[in-house]
């Protein structure tokens, strides 16, 4: 296994109310949150981004630019914005987005560490819809 450390632009997203959603809705909460998640791959993509890994109700994203991820942030909650109208409040599907600059060290294709970390935390204690740096 090949280990390296890098500086990197880490965003972390996560479901708001997972858990109640899936108590709610199990099937059709999964079916949302993997569409809202198809629907903002490209956006990733178009700003230079990689995908790390995805969760039940999260992601995690590997930006070589702060910029980027900022922008790729702002961008996904614009589309849960657009793509949440017309459904039920007690129905949509909002993400908490945290994203900073770190280091991390790479194991194979996984990012982790204190970079990876601060991030979990910050988009943790992020408004719902809104975006923590």
């Amino acid at each position: 296994m090949t280990e390296t450390r890098k500086l990197a632009a880490i965003l972390a997203a996560d479901v708001v109310g997972y858990s109640r959603l899936m108590g709610e809705d199990e099937a059709g909460t999964a079916r949302a949150v993997r569409e809202h998640r198809e629907a903002a791959a490209p956006l990733v993509v178009s700003k230079g981004g990689r995908i790390v890994k995805t969760t039940g109700d999260g992601l995690l994203i590997e930006f070589s630019s702060v910029v980027a991820a900022v922008e790729c942030a702002i961008a996904i909650q614009k589309l849960m914005t657009e793509r949440n109208a017309g459904t039920p409040e007690d129905k949509r599907i909002h993400y908490r987005i945290g994203v900073t600059l770190g280091d991390v060290l790479v194991e194979d294709d996984d990012i982790l560490g204190d970079g990876v970390n601060i991030t979990a935390r910050l988009e943790g204690i992020c408004e719902p819809g809104g975006v923590f740096i």
